[in-house]
């Protein structure tokens, strides 16, 4: 299920940078690519010895990444 979803979201970048290259400008684009991002971070771990920062991560949904999810989720539920 979670590799679905990382896949899945791989998938909706791939087809979001394709309608960006290749759709006109027109309403239509502008909803299938427009985002809503959420980020997290960043995170830091300082153990004496070792100090470690990570982020910020940040997560971007649209209407592709959302195809994107639905196409692997769909084909994932076929295989198995």
């Amino acid at each position: 299920m979670f590799w679905a979803v990382v896949v899945g979201l791989f998938l909706g970048a791939l087809l979001t940078k394709i309608a960006v290259l290749f759709m006109p400008d027109s309403p239509g684009r502008e909803f299938l690519t427009t985002a809503v991002s959420a980020s997290l971070g960043p995170l830091s771990i300082d153990l004496i010895a070792v100090a470690l920062v990570v982020g910020p991560l940040t997560l971007s949904l649209n209407a592709l990444s959302l195809v994107g999810v639905l196409l692997v989720g769909l084909l994932m539920r076929s295989w198995f």
